[in-house]
């Protein structure tokens, strides 16, 4: 089994695979008389391909073992895909890149705070939403008549562990 270290994801770290949303490092603008501060530009969306509208979701995730094994990764190569925590869930995102199957090499586990989104590139392989705690998660990604979900199986399962 393959064992990789899941570090605290950092923009630069996750940028191959997509962007980390994350308003503490960013310049916000004020709004609404002061009361609020509004980030624009924080993540990239791509959500029209093929016909395909945005779509809002609610995903209620399961507390998961990180150790797994993690034996599949799936992508989706006509649109983004945001996870955003609703509820402070810290989460793990298992992600490589590669053009027709996941390429090992590439392969990385970041710890993502409950404060903080990410936004996957539309092609990058992911494992679903793997949470450290249960709660809920907003979901925005493309939606269309034909489902864009590419599933495959690892060679080698995966085991992470929390640095």
């Amino acid at each position: 089994m393959k064992i990789v270290t899941a570090h605290p994801i950092t923009q630069a770290a996750f940028a191959p695979y997509g962007w980390l949303v994350d308003a503490s490092a960013a310049q916000g603008v004020a709004i609404n008389g002061a009361s609020s501060l509004r980030f624009d530009g924080l993540s990239e969306l791509a959500l029209h391909a093929d016909g395909g509208k945005p779509c809002l979701a609610i995903f209620k995730a399961t507390a998961r073992d990180p150790a797994g094994p993690w034996a599949e990764l799936e992508r989706h190569q006509l649109g983004t895909q945001t996870f955003i925590p609703l509820n402070g869930v810290r989460y793990l995102a298992l992600v490589s890149l590669g053009a027709d199957e996941p390429d090992a090499s590439t392969l990385a586990a970041f710890v993502v705070e409950g404060h903080q989104a990410i936004t996957l590139r539309a092609g990058t392989w992911h494992h679903g939403l793997l949470a450290l705690v249960s709660g809920d998660f907003a979901v925005i990604d493309r939606q269309a008549a034909q489902i864009d979900c590419e599933i495959v199986h690892l060679a080698e399962p995966v085991s992470v562990v929390l640095a």
